[in-house]
């Protein structure tokens, strides 16, 4: 499966940016992950396929948004109110398989990974 992630780019504090990502085959979930310098990747937000649950870390909550096109099996990440700490490279990730809702939080749910794109948020 081969995932495109796209919408990454310089934006200032408090601006906004809306990642994008796309993949074939059959979905059962999506998740953003992301990795800062010199830190772990972690998880930012997914959405499950079949009903639209969405799913956020304490850190992306009220700020990010994670959305789904099922006609062109895409899935958004709007984020807003972004902060220097937001700053990392934002992965997508897809699995086939629908799991209840803590799953979808662990990168081992997941089988294929897009290549990535860079938010830097900064003045």
């Amino acid at each position: 499966v081969q995932l495109q992630a796209s919408g990454g780019g310089l934006v200032q504090p408090g601006g906004s940016l809306r990642l994008a990502c796309t993949a074939p085959g059959r979905i059962g979930g999506v998740g953003w992950f992301r990795q800062a310098p010199g830190k772990d990747r972690e998880f930012a937000a997914a959405v499950r396929w079949t009903d639209g649950g969405t799913y956020y870390t304490d850190s992306t909550k009220g700020r990010f948004t994670i959305s789904r096109d099922r006609a062109k099996n895409t899935v958004y990440l709007q984020m807003n109110y972004l902060k220097p700490e937001d700053t990392a490279v934002y992965y997508c990730a897809t699995t086939p398989r629908t799991y209840n809702a803590g799953y979808y939080r662990l990168s081992s749910a997941y089988d294929s990974w897009g290549q990535g794109t860079l938010v830097t948020v900064s003045s």
